[in-house]
């Protein structure tokens, strides 16, 4: 049973501010360059402080009311309605290829059947005997068409075509969409919605239950002209840490065949890895 929070366990109310305008800065950076309006960001705020009022703070597992909904956010009983009823007739969620689409490339480049003696990923034929994409692709993402897996890889560049035979050679190890395209945006909430669950699991976690790793590594003195060797040690050191972590999953993945019925859970689990540098740089001795 979750309850409302008492006085005596909220926050400091200026670290709160403090830590919201922190939180909220690069989310603005990015909705700003993405042309959205604060009108437009206020709206999606009220809905998604009532849905997840609704979908918290029920009693027994239930849906919360609308007049704890209404005390815990604020807003008016008429309104809150209006949100829930707006919200259960919208239609589904657009599809995030991210996932899908960064398995069939890991699998790509670790799967023995799909790489050589050398540990180089093989060039593929999209259909065919032998190992083809289409295996691939119904391997490692069984849930979208491989012609839809193969446009979406071609179309951002992790796969292209060699050769006169229509072979296939995979160029990345992790799905990367174009820049502000629609995979980009559903990519950037993903990663802020997994670094905000971590927070929010930690802050609000009962006695007894386990932290998630949440760690930061990082210097205010570093001199500008470093950046670049930090980088190139980033992009080897990170890429070998998440190759492992990526070969660990992979070997605990629950197989496909598991029936609905298995007693078992399956759950999302992963880590994410990325860059830190301060927007300003300070002057060595100032």
């Amino acid at each position: 049973m979750s309850n409302i929070v008492s006085n005596m366990d909220k926050p400091d109310r200026v670290a709160l501010a403090q830590g919201t305008r922190q939180l909220l800065q690069p989310l603005a950076s990015l909705l700003l360059k993405c042309g959205m309006t604060w009108k437009e960001f206020a709206e999606l705020a009220r809905t998604v402080f009532v849905q997840v009022a609704s979908r918290e703070y029920g009693i027994r597992g239930r849906q919360t009311n609308v007049s704890r909904v209404a005390i815990l956010t604020g807003i008016g009983r008429r309104e809150v309605g209006k949100i829930r009823q707006a919200m259960d007739e919208e239609g589904p969620p657009l599809p995030n290829q991210t996932t899908d689409a960064t398995r069939v490339l890991s699998g790509w480049h670790q799967d023995p059947q799909f790489i050589g003696m050398d540990g180089i990923p093989h060039d593929l034929t999209i259909s065919g005997s032998g190992p083809s994409f289409e295996e691939l692709a119904r391997r490692y993402a069984p849930d979208v068409p491989p012609s839809t897996m193969l446009k979406e890889l071609r179309r951002v560049g992790a796969v292209t075509d060699v050769g006169a035979g229509g072979a296939l050679r995979v160029t990345r190890r992790y799905y990367q969409p174009s820049q502000l395209d629609a995979q980009w945006i559903l990519n950037a909430g993903s990663v802020f919605a997994d670094l905000g669950a971590n927070i929010n699991h930690n802050l609000g976690r009962r006695s007894g239950d386990g932290s998630w790793f949440l760690g930061r590594a990082t210097d205010d003195r570093i001199e500008v002209r470093a950046v670049p060797e930090f980088q190139a040690f980033l992009e080897k050191e990170g890429q070998q840490f998440l190759e492992r972590v990526d070969a660990w999953l992979t070997a605990h993945r629950a197989a496909e065949a598991t029936p609905p019925a298995e007693t078992r859970k399956i759950t999302r689990l992963g880590v994410g890895l990325f860059m830190i540098k301060g927007e300003t740089d300070k002057q060595t001795g100032k």
